[in-house]
């Protein structure tokens, strides 16, 4: 994989109900040092205003960070949907099925999806319903159960009930990535060795990184941003006072994206089985 990328963007997605999404930060930067900028500042993002980006406006030759799981576990069991005739046969294949089955709800949601009466059995939905093939805390993905064992606290796709679930944010970037189909790469799964590449990310990394402890991931002054940033090698934004934590979670991970694209054990994990590579995807920065 070529690390030749001259802009970095991370985006901080949200799986919530309606138009548009407070909880969506899109930030950018350039090679170099220099502070990462919010896309649009003040705007407030609709799902598809993010797919209008990337199909559309988003600078040649960029990493873009996707906060979401792009796909759901399958290695340990063989399947997505075990039982399901049609269970997807890749992670490509799934988005295809999540945008179809919901093509009719609004706004990129995936509601329909999660209620269909297969699908169903597999997810852990509000109102205390848990399907019959819903086990514990939920099955995890291989690059998430090495998030785990990285001392991270990584929850299950399938899981939809509670303020740390990313299920719902994952099924609704599965619609945008499948519309993104032939427009910009997404690895493990396609080839793309040069031009603009998305990966998903895991936004806690970063904050690692710039000297945050696990528990305490979340900035939410423009003093405590910078300090991170600056811990990463990065110009600090100068902001003062109080930040949205989704902001700072994008402007902080743009500049991550930056310090560790060079790296080539990110981009060929010890873990990641070229089944993994096909089916589940990997979180990039989990070696």
């Amino acid at each position: 994989m070529s690390t030749c990328f001259r802009h970095f963007a991370a985006i901080d997605w949200s799986g919530a109900v309606g138009p548009r999404q407070p909880g969506i930060a899109v930030a950018l930067c350039r090679s170099g040092d220099a502070a990462p900028e919010l896309v649009q500042p003040g705007h407030i993002w609709s799902r598809q205003d993010v797919l209008d980006w990337l199909a559309g406006d988003l600078p040649e030759d960029t990493l873009v960070g996707l906060d979401l799981g792009i796909s759901l576990p399958f290695v340990d069991e063989g399947a997505f949907f075990p039982g399901w005739s049609e269970s997807p046969r890749d992670a490509p294949a799934l988005w295809a099925l999540v945008d179809r089955l919901c093509a009719d709800d609004p706004y990129l949601a995936a509601s329909s999806f999660v209620d269909h009466v297969e699908a169903a059995r597999h997810f852990r939905r509000h109102g205390g319903r848990k399907g019959d093939l819903f086990t514990g805390r939920g099955r995890l993905r291989a690059t998430e159960h090495a998030q785990a064992r990285a001392g991270l606290r990584p929850y299950s796709n399938l899981n939809l009930v509670g303020a740390a679930q990313v299920g719902k944010s994952s099924l609704t970037g599965m619609r945008v990535l499948h519309r993104l189909a032939g427009r910009v790469p997404v690895w493990p799964f396609e080839e793309c060795e040069s031009g603009s590449v998305i990966v998903e990310i895991y936004t806690s990394l970063a904050a690692l990184a710039g000297g945050r402890s696990v528990g305490r991931t979340k900035m939410k002054t423009g003093t405590e941003l910078d300090a991170a940033l600056r811990h990463i090698g990065s110009v600090p934004t100068g902001l003062s006072g109080a930040i949205d934590d989704h902001k700072s979670d994008a402007i902080l991970t743009a500049a991550w994206l930056r310090s560790v694209a060079d790296r080539p054990e990110l981009w060929h994990p010890s873990g990641m089985t070229p089944e993994i590579a096909r089916t589940e995807g990997w979180t990039f920065g989990i070696a």
